[in-house]
């Protein structure tokens, strides 16, 4: 079957965009250990498909490598195993993860890759290449088309009643508070600041108005819209209010720092909530030094994310 990631006209690949599919309309089949991903901890969205992972219980089916927290501007994501917590190339032996994407585009046929390495990235152990890059594909994958080999089959992250709601939600999560976060910090004037932090605490209280009467962001259940925003919120108070979002902290809105402590005490999601790796991702990588941060990293506020949320009965 034709591939569904598209070689530009220059004949590089800019993104890989194929899916794993049960019902069989790609080659990419759900099998037993066949697929591997390439992330790191500091990552929100690298995070959305390990909570994927860890929710559905395909930690033995879907193998992963946990890359060097410390982004280079030069090399991008480069593996790390001198470092605590982070990995050795596992699958091909690659020191830098742009390996993984050149010997792929040139398996499709193109002359390279010219887009953007990014984590995660879903590998095909079997095909010797890359599946997808993209962290949304690939949490949806992981939620729908493995069932025959996860051990939370029930759990269904993005139910077909719930869709329209789910992807409306996520949308203006996405752009106020998903890339909102990062707008007040890099703001190069106040101007730009002023409307930066308007907008991001404008959906900060929109999500705190619907999470003071709801336990999820739609419906009775978690769903994939409550991972997407999860990930930004536990990195709020240790990274981005660090980051010239210092309005409010999550800590001061009732219903979200709720609602994060639920999420973080849910199945085994604080196992993929790795702080020390969270903090030096984002004060140790290249663009920290954008808002003169100088590459100190700051100590871990006293923050207790093991407190009773006490929201079962919204």
């Amino acid at each position: 079957m034709p591939s569904q990631t598209v070689i530009e006209g220059d004949g590089t690949i800019k993104s890989f965009t194929d899916w794993v599919k049960a019902d069989g309309s790609t080659d990419f089949q759900p099998e037993n250990g066949r697929y591997h991903l390439y992330g790191q901890h500091m990552c929100p969205f690298s995070h959305r498909a390990a909570m994927g992972r860890v929710l559905k219980g395909l930690e033995d089916v879907i193998s992963m490598d946990n890359m060097d927290y410390a982004l280079s501007r030069l090399q991008g994501w480069k593996f790390s195993p001198e470092k605590e917590g982070c990995d050795a190339d596992s699958v091909n032996g690659y020191k830098y993860l742009k390996e993984a994407y050149t010997a792929s585009a040139k398996k499709l046929g193109a002359s390279g890759f010219s887009g953007t390495v990014v984590v995660p990235t879903l590998y095909d152990k079997k095909l010797r290449r890359i599946v997808s890059n993209e962290s949304a594909d690939i949490l949806r994958m992981f939620n729908e088309e493995f069932n025959e080999f996860c051990t939370n089959k029930e759990l269904d992250l993005f139910p077909k009643a719930l869709r329209p709601e789910i992807e409306e939600v996520e949308e203006w999560i996405h752009m106020s508070i998903g890339l909102g976060v990062y707008g007040p910090g890099m703001a190069q004037n106040q101007k730009g600041y002023d409307s930066a932090i308007k907008e991001l605490f404008t959906g900060l209280d929109r999500a705190e108005a619907i999470l003071s009467k709801n336990r999820y962001l739609v419906g009775k259940q978690l769903t994939e819209a409550d991972v997407r925003l999860f990930v930004v919120l536990i990195r709020f108070d240790v990274v981005y209010y660090l980051w010239r979002c210092c309005k409010r902290r999550i800590a001061d809105y009732p219903a979200l720092w709720a609602y994060t402590r639920d999420i973080y005490q849910t199945g085994d999601i604080k196992s993929t909530v790795v702080f020390d790796q969270i903090m030096k991702g984002y004060f140790l990588s290249y663009y920290a030094k954008s808002i003169n941060l100088d590459n100190i990293v700051p100590v871990l506020p006293e923050l207790n994310y093991d407190e009773a949320p006490n929201r079962e009965n919204m």
